[in-house]
């Protein structure tokens, strides 16, 4: 005869305001997989279901996709300016760091860049703007980036670099950034 289970008879406790932060954590952290895994076409519902949290928590954080992506970029874009913080970080290192985030987070690149006016999505692009700038100013003074190269230069590259590796078959991802990368090493060259 089969066993049937037997429901925990002990409640979950609503934590209420006090879980916000961590759910909202585990939000992000699901986006990036379940996206990654079914790309955009994964429903919304799924998000909320891989990070053990309800759908109205999902909605609550992030009313739609956009914000959603818009987090998980948030996120990267921090990680981008602690990267950046030290003395010796390069363009080089940065455009390296813009290739890792991408390969994980393709599906969500198509969704934030399908919508560049969103004011959410230009404030970070603006955080990303400000980096750029401060890498460049400091690979001009070293002589390891050219005078003709402006910071829009740097962030248009990396936004072409993260678009073709998110169209780009996963297995072909290693050979286009080898080859973006090498274009943009020559563009970027003192002359």
């Amino acid at each position: 005869m089969p066993r049937t289970a037997v429901p925990d008879s002990t409640p979950r406790r609503n934590r209420g305001p006090a879980a916000a932060a961590d759910n909202r954590r585990a939000l992000i952290a699901a986006a990036r997989e379940v996206y990654a895994e079914g790309g955009l076409g994964a429903p919304f519902s799924a998000v909320a279901k891989r990070a053990g949290v309800g759908q109205g928590s999902l909605y609550r954080h992030f009313p739609d996709r956009t914000a959603l992506a818009v987090a998980v970029f948030e996120d990267n874009v921090r990680e981008l300016e602690e990267y950046s913080a030290a003395s010796d970080r390069t363009i080089e290192d940065l455009l390296d760091r813009v290739v890792d985030q991408a390969v994980g987070s393709t599906a969500l690149i198509q969704l934030v860049t399908a919508d560049p006016a969103d004011g959410r999505v230009a404030a970070m692009g603006e955080r990303f703007r400000v980096l750029v700038d401060r890498l460049l100013t400091r690979d001009r003074a070293a002589g390891r980036v050219g005078s003709h190269i402006e910071a829009e230069d740097v962030t248009l590259a990396a936004g072409m670099l993260a678009t073709e590796l998110a169209r780009a078959d996963p297995a072909q991802r290693p050979a286009v950034a080898r080859r973006a990368r090498a274009l943009f090493a020559a563009a970027f060259a003192p002359r």
